[in-house]
């Protein structure tokens, strides 16, 4: 990871917006008071789901379509067979002109339609719980030429448990804002985990002055300086790289923090990968309940919440309570990638860069200096132009993109999900956070190459160059 591009990402501070609403309580003919919109019935959505020429959207925040029963909805998940299309997209925080794909909201909104099959001849009813997101939805898509469109109160579906209703897997690995606020104001939600001990970190690059800490971070967070855990070293000839620190200043780094295998961990950050990239350290070590705050501070901004600028001490432990890695599976070494390639029925190397990066154009770093790919690693996105993007796999609100939609793009590169996973990338940023989403989604059966393309091409290993034969 660029740790200049990574400073300006995490040090971002970003404006705010607030989504409220009402609900509606009673299913109706009538049209909605909120637009010019026919209010669509239980039975509507149903036959929706079963036409290929229609499709049902939900406009609700993410959180709540993966999985989390909020804003007073008895229960969580989405409508199953519904795709997602949240209304926080319309107005969240977003530079048109300083973002690392260089795209303005409208053509990331524009490609998302597109991922989603949303045309102009399509029959689409939206979806909400509080009577306004699914009308800021609808508004959208008829000024984008959609003619055929209606809202529906989803209340209806959710309060009918004979209606079934879809979470993602291991949903509960992404957390919402709103919950991660309940938490650090000392109201742990009945039943969110077995830990007697929960600690929220504020992960970034840096010391707390430089990182943007004392600027802003969730209240009760303890700073986590990325150097601390993949400190900067000089490997082969000289060459100075980010790698992942040994075990056991992985296991000084936790306990200085007064983290062990029973503290539940939820890993913040101004940029979900950084969150990401600790939170695959804790379950490798051994942490049983690790968790990331879903979409970095996009939501909790939007929500109003405040930050805090305390500098919160930790509290050292001294025994971390198991062996560690207790969890080895989840990074794999060079050496294991090595053997794991020669098992091409089992395991597949997925590469998580640029194409520009894969196929040997350019490295996508500043610090190094060769360009290529691992011979019989896979393509698997990441994102369109910068080494420190994930656009592939998130909303513009930074949150987890939906899962159909990685599924079919995987599927697309010819990634088998019945092998053995190991995602990768320069040097483990973007495929932390990648793997994060796959263990969401519940392909257990994966791992992260942590040292990464940069490692491997630094101690002089073997690579191709150029476009894969199709």
């Amino acid at each position: 990871m660029n740790k200049k591009v990574l400073s300006v990402l995490l040090s971002a501070v970003m404006s705010v917006s607030l989504l409220a609403g009402c609900s509606k309580t009673e299913e109706t003919e009538e049209t909605s008071k909120g637009g010019n919109y026919t209010a669509a019935t239980t039975e509507d959505v149903k036959s929706a789901l079963s036409d290929e020429n229609a499709i049902v959207l939900d406009a609700r925040m993410n959180d709540a379509y993966i999985g989390w029963a909020i804003d007073g909805a008895k229960r969580g998940g989405h409508i199953k067979g519904a795709s997602d299309f949240s209304a926080s997209w319309l107005d969240c925080e977003y530079d048109d002109k300083e973002n690392l794909e260089g795209e303005t909201r409208e053509q990331v909104l524009t490609e998302a339609m597109e991922n989603k099959d949303i045309t102009e001849d399509k029959k689409v009813i939206v979806y909400d719980t509080n009577g306004e997101d699914a009308t800021k939805v609808a508004d959208y898509l008829s000024e984008k030429g959609v003619k055929d469109v209606s809202t529906y109160d989803a209340n209806q579906w959710i309060n009918d448990e004979s209606l079934d209703m879809e979470s993602y897997p291991n949903y509960q690995m992404l957390v919402p804002a709103s919950v991660v606020n309940e938490i650090s104001s000392g109201n742990i939600p009945e039943g969110f985990t077995k830990s007697k001990d929960v600690k929220i970190v504020d992960v970034r690059w840096g010391s707390n002055e430089e990182s943007g800490y004392l600027e802003g971070h969730v209240p009760t967070a303890i700073h986590i300086n990325t150097d601390s855990f993949e400190p900067p070293k000089k490997y082969v000839n000289d060459i100075e790289e980010w790698r992942l620190a040994d075990d056991e200043t992985l296991a000084k780094l936790l306990l200085e923090n007064g983290i062990t295998k029973d503290t539940c961990v939820i890993a913040t950050s101004p940029e979900p990968m950084a969150a990401s990239r600790f939170a695959v350290i804790c379950k490798y070590m051994g942490v049983e309940d690790a968790r990331v705050m879903n979409g970095g501070f996009v939501d909790w901004n939007k929500l109003g919440l405040e930050l805090s600028k305390d500098e919160e001490k930790p509290e050292a432990a001294t025994d971390f309570g198991v062996d560690y890695p207790a969890n080895p599976d989840w990074i794999e070494t060079l050496d294991q990638v090595k053997t794991d390639l020669k098992d091409t029925e089992n395991f597949t190397l997925v590469d998580n860069r640029t194409w520009e990066e894969f196929i040997g154009e350019e490295t996508g770093y500043s610090y190094h200096s060769i360009a290529g790919r691992i011979e019989g690693a896979v393509f698997g996105y990441a994102g369109k132009k910068d080494s420190s993007s994930v656009s592939y796999y998130r909303n513009i609100d930074k949150s987890m993109r939906n899962d159909d939609e990685i599924k079919a793009m995987w599927k697309e590169c010819g990634i088998d999900t019945n092998k053995r996973l190991a995602f990768m990338c320069g040097s483990g940023w973007r495929a932390a956070e990648i793997l994060w989403y796959a263990k969401v989604m519940g392909f257990e059966n994966t791992t992260l190459y942590s040292d990464g393309w940069i490692a491997w091409s630094n101690e002089g290993n073997p690579y191709i160059t150029g476009e894969p034969e199709k």
